[in-house]
């Protein structure tokens, strides 16, 4: 890890930390990223996500750069993900298709199911 001068900006050190580690090993990317989608679920947890693909988009060389080969402006995909973004599946599969990544599905856990006498309780 690199030692950086008092007064860089985190989000500069963390893209250039994040960019380190996706040269290093390309798993990384895909278990960050899936980290982002999975919390993708929780309204409250929707900022951060963004900000984790738009940290890898930018780590993977520029915003302008992957906008450009996902099909939109530069001005809206920082939009899109932004804390406040709430970016198209098109813009998703073209940011992710531009990172040499694609979207997948899977099914989740299973979790446990309200019984009569449990439902009851929470009313």
């Amino acid at each position: 890890m690199k030692i950086f001068k008092a007064g860089v900006p985190y989000h500069e050190w963390k893209i250039e930390e994040l960019r380190e580690e996706l040269h290093k090993d390309r798993k990384f990317a895909v278990e960050y990223l899936k980290a982002a989608f999975e919390s993708l679920e929780n309204p409250e947890d929707l900022g951060g996500s963004l900000l984790m693909l738009r940290a890898v988009a930018e780590a993977y060389g520029s915003i302008s750069a992957v906008a450009a080969q996902a099909g939109v402006t530069r001005e809206s995909l920082y939009h899109a993900l932004s804390p406040r973004g709430n970016p198209t599946l098109k813009t998703l599969v073209g940011v992710l298709k531009a990172l040499n990544l694609r979207l997948t599905v899977a099914r989740r856990a299973k979790t446990k199911k309200k019984t009569r006498a449990s439902r009851k309780l929470a009313v």
